[in-house]
């Protein structure tokens, strides 16, 4: 059976963070979306759950890490090509993100960084694996 991943990230303003998300080209589940959750579609077996923090709160006991302040996950994405990472990393910068750290190439890796409008670390890169070192 596969498994499907639903990462949820508390947001302070859901529907700006919909449009921030929408503007890098992203659609949303209806199922799943309402006015406390919506449902970011990663691909077909993993969404992002971004939760109002009224509504995250509910989940759990412990307290909601200010994102702005502390590193709570680092969300590493995938993409097609280094033109992909740097149009994306563009398209989050226009829509409001803050760039993180350089670029990185490791040759057979290529990452950049972004922070979201809520602090949220995301890290989009490409990697072609037949040029991975060899131990």
């Amino acid at each position: 059976m596969s498994r499907n991943l639903y990462v949820n990230l508390p947001v302070k303003d859901l529907e700006r963070s919909v449009d921030f998300f929408a503007a890098l080209g992203f659609s949303f589940n209806p199922m799943f979306t309402d006015e406390n959750a919506a449902a970011l579609i990663i691909n077909d077996n993993t969404s992002v759950m971004l939760l109002a923090e009224s509504f995250f709160a509910t989940f759990t006991k412990k307290a909601i890490c200010n994102a702005q302040e502390s590193t709570e996950a680092l969300l590493a994405l995938s993409m097609d090509s280094r033109a992909e990472v740097d149009d994306f990393v563009a398209r989050a910068v226009g829509a409001g993100a803050t760039e993180e750290g350089e670029a990185t190439d490791h040759g057979f890796m290529y990452e950049r960084g972004f922070i979201d409008l809520d602090g949220h670390n995301w890290g989009p890169f490409w990697m072609d694996v037949s040029q991975f070192p060899a131990k």
